[in-house]
């Protein structure tokens, strides 16, 4: 892929985000991982309700290039190429970002880590998790589309395909379980963005 589809794609993208609050000194970069119907969207809606920042969803932006995705990994890569330029050049901005993506390969997060690393910048990482009976509810509800704020076209399948792929995160990470209460976690994430 070359810089100018990259440049394209990044513009493409970042004219798809809301409209951006203010900078802040030291910007927190967040990332959460975990697999579909787990809750990680509707983890970053609520912590984005109460910590201002970008939300990067990889599902919404990934029907941003590509209306009718077909998730394989050529689309996979320029999707995330594109990210990782988006991300750093919000951060270099003063803006906290949030990552909502599976991000469930260890590889896959290292370049994340490089990001905030390079950058100087506080790192965050959450583990989203849930049983695997509710997820799979939750997945079948998704099939009815009731939650128009859903972008994620994943269904129990994908959950089970997906669910082998999931590495150890090495680095220090929160691990928040949806079918209980988040605030406690989303309370100890604030904290740590802000100090």
């Amino acid at each position: 892929m070359n810089d100018k589809q990259v440049i394209a794609d990044v513009q493409r993208l970042r004219e798809e985000l809301a409209e951006l609050h203010e900078p802040v000194a030291n910007p927190a970069f967040i990332v959460v991982s975990g697999l579909p119907g787990t809750g990680k969207s509707y983890f970053c809606r609520k912590l984005s309700e109460r910590l201002t920042c970008v939300v990067l969803e990889s599902d919404a932006l990934r029907k941003v290039l590509f209306p009718s995705p077909n998730y394989n990994a050529e689309e996979s890569y320029r999707l995330f190429q594109a990210c990782h330029f988006l991300i750093e050049e919000l951060l270099k901005e003063g803006f906290r970002v949030i990552l909502d993506a599976t991000n469930l390969a260890e590889s896959h997060r290292e370049r994340l880590y490089h990001i905030a690393d390079r950058l100087q910048l506080k790192l965050i990482i959450v583990r989203v998790e849930a049983a695997p009976e509710l997820v799979r509810q939750r997945l079948q509800n998704r099939l009815s589309r009731a939650d128009p704020q859903d972008k994620s076209e994943a269904d129990w399948r994908v959950y089970q395909k997906m669910k082998p792929r999931v590495q150890r995160i090495e680095r220090h990470h929160f691990a928040v379980d949806t079918s209980r209460d988040i605030t406690p976690v989303i309370d100890k994430i604030i904290r740590e963005a802000k100090r």
